[in-house]
């Protein structure tokens, strides 16, 4: 009797080391463009503000832009490289009106443009170009202003319907994914080492 409870307690403990050591955790983050209240038009004091943001921000694969704005008063569309250069907000790979846009990043690695979709406003530097997988985007800021001079001269912008809800946490939030493949090996791994013990 003694043999069969330290065989099931082993069992029991190799199952459980077993479990932990296969459980993996994919990390992703959700960011908000330029960690404002609002996706709207920078300041003529920090003209720069989205391009600085992104240099400061290595997105990867599976994170997430939130844009929140008035969709009474803006957009935000992804366009190509050549249109974000020369502001043509015609013909856009993506447009989004909703006030709440959320635009995933799944399925490949490269840099991304985003501008507003109202006519003048990228001229006007709102608009966000972000690389994933390598090295921050929007080339030409000044890399001694650094990370913390992003929110000095950060804008507030009012909403046409007042206080856009947001989560009480920073600009990222943590989303965690779990393979479904690992399940099913796990799952057959303890059927056929059930089995093998009864």
């Amino acid at each position: 009797m003694a043999n069969v409870l330290n065989h099931n307690w082993f069992f029991s403990v190799f199952l459980l080391i077993l479990l932990l050591q296969i459980q993996t955790k994919v990390l992703c983050f959700q960011y908000k463009a330029g960690d404002l209240a609002c996706w709207g038009l920078p300041t003529s004091a920090n003209s720069q503000l989205y391009g600085k943001w992104s240099k400061y921000h290595n997105l990867t694969l599976g994170d997430s832009l939130l844009f929140l704005y008035p969709p009474s008063q803006d957009s935000v569309i992804q366009v190509t490289e050549e249109s974000f250069k020369n502001c043509n907000i015609k013909n856009p790979i993506l447009f989004m009106s909703n006030g709440n846009s959320l635009f995933n990043i799944t399925t490949s690695k490269g840099d991304f443009y985003f501008t507003s979709g109202v006519a003048g406003h990228c001229q006007k530097n709102q608009k966000l170009h972000v690389s994933v997988g390598g090295g921050g985007g929007g080339g030409g800021v000044d890399a001694a202003a650094g990370p913390s001079s992003l929110n000095a001269f950060a804008p507030s912008y009012q909403t046409a319907f007042g206080n856009i809800p947001v989560a009480p946490s920073t600009s990222s939030a943590s989303c965690h994914l779990t393979s479904t493949f690992q399940v099913l090996i796990i799952g057959s791994v303890i059927g056929a080492l059930f089995s093998a013990f009864m």
